[in-house]
């Protein structure tokens, strides 16, 4: 089967989106791909935002590959499925215009893995995909009845919804290492939440796990990359020697949380890489922090989210260190790599004062703390479900009006108020 795998041109003008907006490489379609072809799938894949298209130019492309499936992604890359915009209109606009010409169309994201019926309503799509996509997608083009498919939503005969099992979680271990275009490569001059250089050489993503052993109640995440697994050793620096030698001399390991891991962080000693990661500050010893500096570790993105034990336990943080344990950690942590960032969100009993106080005293250790984040529930987080239950076919309307009528000013890592999801969506099938 002749399969096109699409990210499209993406454009956050007004748009709640609290990821970075700069291209990234898009891991989920990268992974169908090398599945596909090893099943014998003749893939065209297209990242219209990292390289440039316009809509015009990639529907052209994909409409003269005439596909017989076409998947589009509906979030730009996996690393933002957790905090994906709200609105479908990029990837709406590119099925309207491409039409008939892409075959059976299929959408893959945090949108139809939550809100399936949603999904196939704005997008006007054949299959939705819910979970993670890569090994269902290899399903879809083996060309068996739908109905034997798991983990999709789709139509019948009858025009009604149906829903088959589970959000998909795949082995992903033993995921075979991607390799990029070259001059895919050569285009990704961005790194990822680096703040210590300016890049002067090609940056890329890798996942390292998928997953997180950890239920935060603002983590959009169990309705996809949920249960926690590490990839393979081999595979990952099969893959990382593989960008080094097409000149990327930055990673940005996207994983939910970044764990220590003893053996990765020694294979990386040496490799004349820099890295950045998340994760959560409670987890390293001073020994491990040593190691992840060593190992070329330039960024850590550090999830505290509360000041109090009281904020962070209703956060179900699982977290045992006390706020002072975590502010000397942060502090040690700079010692060893060049940026360190404390996330906070904004929770109704934190004092403003204390907030205040804290993100000073970090501040002269060098560590950046942000004004706390207004909470968006997403619907694939726990905060949801406790707020509205289970998710509806109107659950982005709700969360995002619940968003915009909660906070009369934006944090500071916001570019620009956002609209009305119904503005955002103008051109959605309704």
């Amino acid at each position: 089967m002749k399969v096109a795998l699409v990210n499209p041109p993406w454009d956050f003008t007004g748009s709640i989106y609290f990821g970075c907006r700069e291209p990234h490489l898009p891991l989920e379609l990268g992974y169908s791909k090398v599945l596909l072809e090893a099943a014998g799938h003749e893939v065209l894949m297209l990242d219209a935002h990292l390289c440039g298209l316009p809509m015009a130019e990639l529907v052209a492309q994909v409409a003269a590959f005439a596909p017989e499936m076409t998947v589009v992604t509906t979030a730009p890359s996996y690393l933002f499925w957790r905090c994906a915009q709200p609105e479908l209109r990029l990837p709406r606009e590119f099925l309207a215009a491409l039409g008939p010409r892409g075959g059976r169309t299929v959408a893959v994201g945090p949108h139809g893995s939550a809100t399936p019926g949603t999904a196939l309503r704005k997008l006007g799509v054949d299959v939705v995909v819910r979970g993670e996509c890569e090994e269902i997608v290899v399903l879809l083009a083996a060309g068996g009845p739908l109905e034997s498919v798991p983990s999709i939503a789709f139509r019948d005969a009858d025009g009604d919804i149906r829903i088959n099992g589970a959000p998909h979680a795949s082995r992903f271990t033993d995921l075979p290492a991607l390799h990029w275009p070259t001059e895919w490569v050569a285009r990704h001059r961005h790194h990822h939440h680096r703040f210590d250089a300016k890049p002067d050489v090609p940056g890329a993503e890798v996942e390292a796990s998928r997953g997180c052993p950890y239920n935060c109640t603002f983590c959009a995440k169990i309705d996809f990359r949920d249960k926690y697994r590490r990839r393979e050793l081999p595979l990952l620096l099969e893959e990382i020697d593989g960008l080094r030698a097409q000149g990327v001399g930055y990673l940005y390991f996207i994983d939910e949380i970044f764990l220590p891991q003893r053996a990765l962080l020694q294979a990386l000693v040496g490799r004349g890489l820099k890295f950045g990661v998340q994760t959560r500050i409670d987890l390293w010893k001073p020994e491990m922090l040593d190691l992840l500096g060593e190992a070329g570790c330039v960024s850590i993105e550090a999830g505290v989210e509360s000041l109090t034990e009281a904020g962070r336990a209703a956060l179900d943080k699982d977290c045992r260190a006390s706020t002072e344990d975590l502010t000397e950690r942060l502090i040690y942590a700079k010692r060893r790599v060049p940026f360190v960032q404390a996330n906070l969100i904004k929770m109704p009993g934190d004092d403003a004062g204390m907030i205040a106080a804290w993100r000073e005293q970090l501040q002269r250790a060098g560590v950046w703390a942000n004004d706390p984040v207004p909470l968006y529930p997403y619907p694939s987080s726990p905060d949801y479900h406790r707020l509205f239950g289970t998710p509806d076919d109107e659950a982005w309307e709700r969360a995002h009006a619940h968003y915009l009528a909660q906070f009369d000013r934006m944090s500071d890592i916001q570019e620009e108020h956002p609209v009305p999801l119904a503005e955002l969506e103008a051109a959605c099938c309704r």
